[in-house]
């Protein structure tokens, strides 16, 4: 069996396809499995291509202006379209979860009449998913959208690394010991509160700039966790104070944290859902302005609150943290509402997979 993971750009697209497609190879060791990305995104860097064939193809973006490269994208899109026809050629089944990649692979599954399935993690989808749904692709989603040919989609939730899973799992009989022993194990305070601050997969330059001028009252009262990216500049440690360019044990951080502070992506939200105790998200202005309505469904639970970066400032930062933890001491165990998409995405996959 071939199948066809088509997922680019952000780690929101790319970490809940390779959380499926890590799933359906353990338990389909036999099928051919093909990643769909272009020469730039961040999928070269988490896609591990000794297990998984990647296959580049031109990035095709929906101009927001009108500008000379404008009329180009046409062009652009023709070129993806063609390399698109060749990678899905003998497909059994294509699934798509957000990306530039993904209009080029849902028309030509198409056009080839190979089913395809739709996953959107954000509140508002994306212009390649609405691209997709128009062509009559299976919709799911990871919370439910009243947007358009979404409104109908199946709710199956976001598919989380098995890390964070393992972790609920682990944590649920006992919340309030997993927590200390994530905190024992990160060797932050027990005494102090934990405050996790992220950026989102790449880091925030302005989100750091805030903390940096913040750092020295922070630290009076918390115990810093700092997230800051891989490409922007490292602080020195201090005392209370631990800045990392990436922390690949997200789940231990989760689990260590009071409160966190971190921009909306879906994935981080869903994450946050699932371990976290409190979070403040900052949105990022990108795309259809998706991240400013991901974190809803945990506002609604009186589990995070959403400022705008605008709004977001050193003075914000030290007045409102009180009561973010003040809010956090209301909540110890995590959410499990997500813990079995994998498992339903696999079964639509068996069900809708063109078998020969």
């Amino acid at each position: 069996m071939k199948i066809i993971f088509a997922a680019a750009g952000s780690a929101g697209h790319i970490e809940p396809a390779l959380a499926v497609a890590d799933a359906w190879r353990l338990n389909n060791p036999d099928s051919k499995i093909c990643f769909v990305g272009t020469h730039s995104g961040l999928e070269n860097k988490l896609i591990d291509q000794n297990l998984y064939q990647l296959r580049q193809i031109p990035k095709v973006t929906l101009p927001r202006q009108i500008r000379a490269s404008t009329f180009m994208a046409p062009f652009h899109f023709l070129q993806a379209l063609l390399q698109s026809l060749q990678i899905v050629k003998g497909a059994n089944l294509v699934i798509g979860f957000g990306g530039y990649v993904c209009g080029p692979i849902y028309l030509a599954a198409t056009i080839k009449r190979i089913p395809f399935i739709v996953h959107e993690a954000n509140a508002i989808p994306g212009w390649a998913n609405k691209f997709g749904a128009a062509l009559g692709g299976k919709l799911v989603v990871g919370k439910k959208i009243s947007l358009g040919k979404f409104k109908e989609a199946q709710l199956v939730g976001l598919p989380l690394k098995s890390s964070i899973k393992v972790a609920y799992e682990e944590a649920l009989a006992n919340w309030p010991a997993a927590r200390l022993n994530a905190k024992t194990e990160l060797a932050l305070s027990l005494t102090k509160p934990v405050l996790l601050i992220m950026g989102g997969s790449q880091g925030s330059v302005a989100i750091n700039k805030i903390i940096a001028e913040s750092i020295v009252g922070l630290t009076k009262n918390y115990d810093v966790l700092h997230s800051l990216g891989a490409n922007n500049e490292l602080p020195l440690t201090a005392a209370g104070y631990y800045p990392v360019s990436y922390i690949s044990d997200m789940a231990t951080a989760y689990l260590a944290a009071d409160v966190i502070l971190a921009r909306s992506g879906a994935i981080t939200c869903a994450e946050v859902n699932a371990l976290g105790k409190y979070a403040i998200f900052i949105p990022l202005n990108i795309g259809n302005g998706e991240q400013a309505r991901n974190a809803d469904f945990l506002v609604t639970q009186h589990r995070a609150e959403v400022i705008r970066q605008s709004d977001f400032t050193a003075k914000w930062l030290t007045e409102n943290l009180p009561s973010a933890l003040q809010k956090a001491s209301q909540f110890n165990a995590g959410d499990g509402s997500d813990l079995d998409a994998v498992s339903k995405i696999q079964e639509l996959m068996q069900q809708h997979a063109r078998i020969r």
